[in-house]
């Protein structure tokens, strides 16, 4: 993950992690620092070392929040390989959001037309907004957006509250159940 797209997940982090109960976890995966290997078409739990580790904490999670720069208009190669080693529904009762830095604010179309779809695909609750930040909204790699730390902030608590509200429907439809 690029220095921009780590600097808004540390800084919405902060805002999160004032939102969230003390029994909740928030853990930062960055792909940068894990051996994950290319899929090839094995069942997810098949696999080994960082893979099965990153693997298996994606598929535990309630609520995952992405952080995605943006590279030649399109989401990053290692990013999708995360995806296609994953079964279809592995987003199937998860929340799922993104932050997602680019070049320029015509890149927020990648987001809606390579990361939602895909996202949609393998079953996911997906937020409907998300916070974009482009390269002017940087000074170097630190934030000099006060509107970007706005939306990283709002982002938290509706992270928050979505994800909450979804997890207690879901509970209520399976006691509706009554087995």
């Amino acid at each position: 993950m690029g220095k921009k797209t780590r600097t808004m997940l540390d800084t919405f982090s902060v805002y999160l992690e004032n939102q969230v109960l003390d029994n909740d976890r928030i853990e930062l995966i960055d792909l940068r620092n894990q051996q994950i290997n290319f899929s090839d078409g094995r069942n997810w739990q098949d696999n080994q070392g960082d893979t099965l580790e990153v693997l298996q904490k994606i598929m535990a999670a309630d609520v995952i929040i992405l952080g995605v720069p943006t590279y030649q208009a399109a989401i990053p190669a290692p990013l999708k390989n995360l995806f296609d080693l994953l079964p279809e529904g592995a987003f199937y009762q998860k929340t799922v959001g993104f932050l997602v830095s680019a070049g320029t604010a015509k890149h927020f179309l990648v987001m809606e037309f390579q990361l939602k779809p895909i996202l949609s695909f393998m079953k996911a609750n997906t937020l409907s907004n998300y916070v974009f930040a482009q390269d002017s909204d940087f000074n170097g790699s630190k934030i000099d957006s006060d509107a970007i730390r706005m939306r990283l902030a709002s982002y938290a608590e509706d992270v928050k509250v979505i994800s909450e509200t979804y997890s207690n429907q879901i509970k209520k439809q399976e006691n509706s159940y009554g087995f």
